[in-house]
């Protein structure tokens, strides 16, 4: 009744429009949420987003021509490399000995201390290969190289300078802004699995529990006074 009644105050030519514009403005009440206008993302997670994936996790042993034996040094590294070691997993690890070197010799008997190194840090016998790499016969210092598979969590490699960083007239963020901030997040992370979904709850503390609990009821009451320690 009342579109009718505005209605016919106006001319037969003008209802039409009248009609198009009641139209529009009930339409502006409707919910809007599926357009979405795309545009060049300006956060740094999302321009460097953190992944996880399988990498090739590397160590290079530097080893004299004069030795006969893994040393302290060589024994220190590779206890540190291999500290992040899925001992569940147990993924081969293989032993690289240069071959056709002046120090090929003394590699080999380095490499059989560093198998020894690995089976005391967990690391079973049966998933270490020893295996040879031809070296110049220059390299007169020609590493070993021990490596293993692992997931990794990292980020795109740094370093794109795409475009001139004076031309701020958008005022958006440059192309490799935060990456090195992303990088260095990715790896602190201890288990990068923990990106992937939450792990399962651990065991509660039955005793902690109940004492917390006894602490809450006794200030409850007036009983107890003083804060309540966790």
């Amino acid at each position: 009744m009342r579109f009718e009644s505005i209605g016919s105050s106006f001319p037969g030519a003008l209802r039409p429009v009248v009609a198009i514009a009641a139209l529009a403005l009930l339409a502006g009440c409707a919910n809007r949420d599926s357009i979405t206008v795309g545009s060049i993302p300006d956060d740094y997670r999302t321009n460097h987003p953190i992944m996880i994936s399988q990498k090739e996790q590397v160590v290079d042993v530097p080893v004299a021509a004069t030795d006969r034996d893994a040393t302290k040094t060589q024994r220190i590294a590779v206890e540190g490399f291999i500290a992040n070691y899925d001992r569940s997993a147990a993924p081969p690890v293989s032993i690289l000995i240069p071959a056709g070197s002046v120090n090929e010799l003394a590699a080999n008997h380095v490499a059989e201390g560093l198998v020894q190194v690995l089976k005391r840090n967990g690391v079973p016998r049966s998933r270490i290969s020893v295996l040879a790499y031809q070296a110049g016969a220059a390299e007169t210092e020609a590493p070993i190289r021990v490596s293993y598979v692992a997931m990794t969590a990292h980020t795109d490699r740094c370093g794109r300078w795409p475009d001139d960083l004076t031309n701020t007239v958008e005022n958006k963020h440059y192309a490799n802004f935060g990456c090195a901030y992303q990088n260095n997040l990715a790896a602190q992370i201890a288990n990068p699995a923990d990106l992937l979904g939450p792990r399962k709850p651990g065991d509660i503390d039955a005793e902690r529990r109940n004492i917390v609990i006894d602490d809450y009821r006794n200030r409850a009451s007036g009983g107890g006074g003083g804060e309540v320690q966790y």
